[in-house]
């Protein structure tokens, strides 16, 4: 379960490198940094995730570009002006260090965003004669492909030259050895040649260990488009680009149930041995709430979906308190901290009943490993009801889930798991639903989320 944030929209916990800092403005540094990502840890803890992914930390560039017709900063981390330092403005290597820290004491694994395929524009890498050469940039001229096209206009680098992958390797390497973060989530995947690829996973594995963690984006991937990289073992994990969408249509009744079960099911075509990360919200989508129209309803639908599916769900910060973000740039808004004196905080209303939410079923998650590894498999996929089962043969485990997007009560009557023999508890009410001559029979109400999970005794022998 993975939590992401953007260092500078999150937390202010030093205000002595606040350089630049203006809240009014979208485009410009809001002052969230290191410290203060590190002082609010426990509000990650407590939602029961246990990874923190958290935007890039090398110095970005000075100044700031126009081209979105504002002042735009790299408050975000992706636009380098030197990979051998820590940007300022979000603190220090100690800093980092000591997040890293915090965060594995509270059993967190931390994954550092990095990139390998650009610099910032204007960056000093293009203006020292000794590097002008290793980057493709608007001057000199881009390719059409993607592995030479400049991507938004930035400084392409040129990782086919070996001295340009050495010293980007080694630079990313060291800052991994020397701060103890788990893994990398890596930048523009498919924009780098997969013999970068290769040699990045043989350096980071015997450099950092086995277990160094590899979480790629590659735009618009799914189980097919990422497995060219996972056949090659260059990743551990990618983004599924589809969920999103899927489930989102789905919670307001765009998409129907049978589509989304194929889709859900898709999903298992992964390779082997690796995972897909889907999410709701990202930095370079429009949030989910927002493209809900800032139907709750419809999102804790989507929310449910997400947290029930298998693979690594992201959750991006301040969606479960109903941080509606919006169109880039909105959908890197502040976190919100209510009447809490945590700077910088959206002034969006902290939907605390909400965040309950998610603590109820990532816990949940957490303690049934058919919700993480489990198959699916749909019970009802027609209409507006939804109730499909995960099994995970391993331990076991077997939870039966259910959906209901209509805005009347609907019964669900569905063939229970030949090992349920009597009433079924569901964890979210507390509630009993009945199993008798092999049907469960509930009903769920408008907008209603269940799931039903059999008493110990009726797990199987090896969920027992």
């Amino acid at each position: 379960m993975l939590y992401f944030v953007i260092v500078d929209r999150f937390a202010d916990g030093d205000p002595a490198n606040n350089t630049g800092v203006d809240v009014s403005a979208k485009g410009t540094f809001h002052g969230g940094d290191l410290k203060g990502l590190t002082a609010q840890l426990d509000e990650i803890e407590s939602l029961g995730v246990n990874a923190l992914w958290i935007t890039p930390v090398v110095k970005n560039i000075p100044g700031f570009v126009t081209g979105a017709g504002f002042p735009d900063w790299g408050y975000h981390g992706y636009w380098a002006d030197d990979f051998d330092a820590l940007d300022p403005r979000f603190g220090t290597e100690a800093d980092l260090k000591a997040l890293v820290g915090e965060a594995h004491r509270r059993g967190i694994r931390v994954l550092l965003d990095v990139v390998y395929n650009h610099a910032g524009y204007e960056s000093r890498y293009l203006k020292d004669p000794s590097t002008k050469g290793w980057l493709r940039s608007t001057e000199t001229g881009c390719g059409e492909d993607d592995l030479t096209q400049c991507v938004a206009g930035l400084p392409d680098f040129k990782t086919e030259r070996p001295e340009v992958a050495s010293y980007l390797l080694a630079r990313q390497i060291s800052w991994a050895k020397r701060t103890g973060v788990d893994g990398f989530r890596l930048d523009t995947v498919k924009h780098v040649s997969h013999e970068f690829w290769k040699e990045h996973r043989q350096r980071t594995r015997a450099e950092l260990g086995k277990g160094f963690f590899l979480l790629g984006e590659v735009w618009g991937g799914d189980a097919k488009v990422l497995d060219p990289w996972f056949e090659g073992d260059e990743l551990d994990a990618g983004f599924d680009f589809g969920f999103q969408g899927s489930a989102l249509a789905w919670a307001e009744g765009r998409g129907r149930t049978i589509a989304f079960d194929r889709y859900l099911s898709s999903r298992e075509k992964v390779r082997s041995g690796y995972l897909l990360s889907h999410f709701l919200s990202s930095h370079d989508v429009p949030g989910a709430l927002h493209q809900l129209g800032g139907d709750l309803d419809a999102f804790r639908l989507a929310a449910f979906l997400q947290l029930t599916a298998s693979g690594i769900p992201c959750i991006y910060y301040g969606e479960e308190v109903g941080r509606k973000g919006g169109d880039w740039p909105d959908n890197r808004s502040d976190m919100p901290w209510g009447s809490r004196a945590v700077k910088p905080s959206s002034k969006e209303p902290r939907n605390e009943a909400l965040r309950s939410e998610y603590v109820k079923l990532i816990g949940l998650r957490n303690a049934h490993p058919a919700l993480r590894r489990g198959v699916h498999k749909g019970l009802e996929t027609a209409g507006d009801v939804f109730v499909y089962e995960r099994r995970d043969a391993a331990s076991g485990d077997v939870v039966v889930l259910a959906l209901n997007r209509s805005k009347e009560a609907r019964p669900v009557d569905v063939p229970a798991p030949p090992e349920w023999s009597g009433p079924v508890r569901e964890e979210l009410s507390g509630t009993e639903a009945a199993v008798s001559n092999g049907r469960l029979t509930a009903t769920l109400p408008p907008g209603g989320r269940a799931v039903w999970v059999a008493p110990k005794g009726q797990r199987g022998q090896r969920g027992q």
